[in-house]
């Protein structure tokens, strides 16, 4: 069995993992990846990359299709296979990028810093021990200083649906498809849910149902997005099945029988060709070895990390495992801020307040900060608007009118932005632009001092802050369904 020695391993390459292990290379470190499946996880094949890269790919076949533009296209067609070729096309690039530095900072004579990847499953044996199984069953024992435990997550398992990766899917058996189901039902009506929702729809092959055993999807945002989520998912041809659940199903040679059962006592039975299931993750610890060690391990089978994520004296979480937002960005901040409490260069606390988000629906929609529902929550008084694409020069010049910015600012007569939800083309560049006005604690009557450029589609945040201050160029009062206001006032403020 071989034996090495590292300052800092690190279990999984994912994009908390990655860059976890690059943030230590800044510091001198000797740095050991160890990695069981394909290099960077989730974040790049049957996750965020793969997944918005279909996405991208169904948005622009859905607009191909579109004959309300003066053109036409002929012939147009889609294949599956050669959509997962692309797919897999841009999963490799990322892939090839990371081993392209790992490559190039390999250990080499006299260097004070290196990478090192070992294919492999690696198990505590104890608080400086792993020993790495590799595919060949070959052991490597590995010691080092400190660990950053980034394993992430996998797909949750529906207790009446047993997974086959043929009939049965989660989101990682997506690649294994080989056409377009003729029928789809995807369980689950959050936002893994209705992203692929959207997608399947998109491409129009397939009949798609969404189970959602609530009465709203994404139910977390508040009414009027959920609402419009659905209306867009509805336009699209999606089948939705709200305040159901499944009761069961019937695999038949040529079909899925589903049973539904709704919560006003009436049931449905549908047939489907593959079900989708996406009802969350679960964090990856099996065969971790964790009992070997001090680390301990929650209820929800989350490690436990304190606020520099440390989870025993010398053994950080970091992603997925340690319980936090689920996303690329959260998972890349929580590693690279691992690496920096290791070398207790903390300058300032984690904070998962105010994190930009994309949701690639139909069309996506992006968000920075507080709702409403989180506003009321918290006894915050405020104020909304709500300013309709329809009235922005841009998105009239691309015949993109139906989105919409909603900017939510507490109630003083010089407000803080607390919140924005956009909706549209450009969703997710629009967010950043508030990102940094709330981050910076920026005032009202500052941000509008900026002007825009024309025709852009951040005119709309310009003219829906400038419509809050009573200073817009378009009017409520002419375009009342486009324009809205809201005023909120904490119970014990009236």
């Amino acid at each position: 069995m071989k034996k090495l020695k590292f300052d800092i391993c690190v279990i999984g390459s994912g994009p908390a993992g990655f860059s976890a292990a690059m943030r230590s290379y800044d510091f001198d470190n000797h740095i050991c990846i160890i990695e069981g499946g394909r290099i960077g996880g989730a974040g790049i094949l049957n996750g965020a990359l793969s997944s918005k890269t279909m996405w991208e790919l169904s948005s622009n076949y859905s607009t191909a299709k579109r004959v309300d533009r003066g053109y036409r296209a002929s012939g147009i067609s889609v294949d599956y296979s050669e959509v997962m070729d692309c797919v897999f096309q841009a999963s490799r690039e990322k892939e090839y990028q990371i081993l392209s530095q790992i490559e190039t900072f390999e250990k080499k004579e006299g260097s004070t810093r290196s990478l090192t990847l070992i294919n492999g499953w690696a198990k505590f044996s104890s608080n400086k021990k792993v020993l790495v199984t590799q595919n060949d069953g070959f052991k490597v024992e590995i010691t080092a200083k400190n660990f950053i435990i980034a394993t992430g997550s996998t797909p949750r398992i529906h207790p009446l649906l047993p997974v086959d990766g043929d009939r049965i899917i989660t989101s990682d058996n997506i690649s294994s498809l080989t056409r377009f189901p003729r029928r789809i039902l995807i369980v689950g009506a959050g936002i893994v849910g209705c992203e692929f929702a959207t997608i399947f729809a998109n491409f129009g092959e397939s009949e798609v149902h969404l189970l959602d055993s609530q009465h709203k999807v994404i139910p977390f945002e508040d009414d009027d997005v959920s609402d419009y989520v659905n209306e867009k998912l509805t336009d699209i041809g999606v089948m939705m099945h709200h305040k159901a659940s499944l009761r069961g199903i019937r695999q038949e040679e040529n079909r899925i029988d589903v049973i539904l059962d709704h919560k006003d006592g009436h049931s449905k039975v549908i047939a489907v060709d593959v079900i989708l299931v996406s009802i969350g993750r679960v964090p990856a610890t099996e065969n971790l070895g964790l009992e070997n060690t001090d680390i301990e391990v929650n209820e929800r089978g989350l490690l436990k990390a304190d606020e520099n994520c440390q989870v025993s004296k010398n053994s950080y979480a970091v992603g997925d495992i340690s319980g936090n937002m689920a996303l690329v960005n959260i998972a890349e901040m929580e590693g690279r801020f691992a690496a920096k409490a290791i070398e207790q260069k903390i300058k300032f606390p984690l904070r998962y307040r105010d994190i930009s988000t994309i949701m690639f629906f139909n069309p996506e929609i992006s968000s920075i900060g507080l709702n409403e529902k989180e506003c009321q929550k918290q006894n915050i008084s405020y104020r909304a608007v709500f300013y309709h694409h329809s009235l922005i020069s841009r998105a009239v010049a691309m015949r993109e009118t139906d989105g919409f910015f909603k900017i939510i600012v507490n109630d003083e007569e010089n407000p803080l932005i607390l919140g924005m939800r956009a909706a549209g083309p450009q969703a997710a560049a629009s967010v950043v632009y508030l990102a940094t006005i709330i981050n910076h604690k920026q005032r009202l009557n500052d941000i509008m001092k900026t002007v825009h450029p024309h025709p852009s589609i951040s005119e709309g945040i310009q003219e829906a802050l400038r419509a809050l201050a009573g200073k817009s160029i378009m009017k409520q009062e002419v375009f009342p369904h486009q324009i809205k206001f809201k005023v909120w006032k904490a119970p014990n403020e009236n």
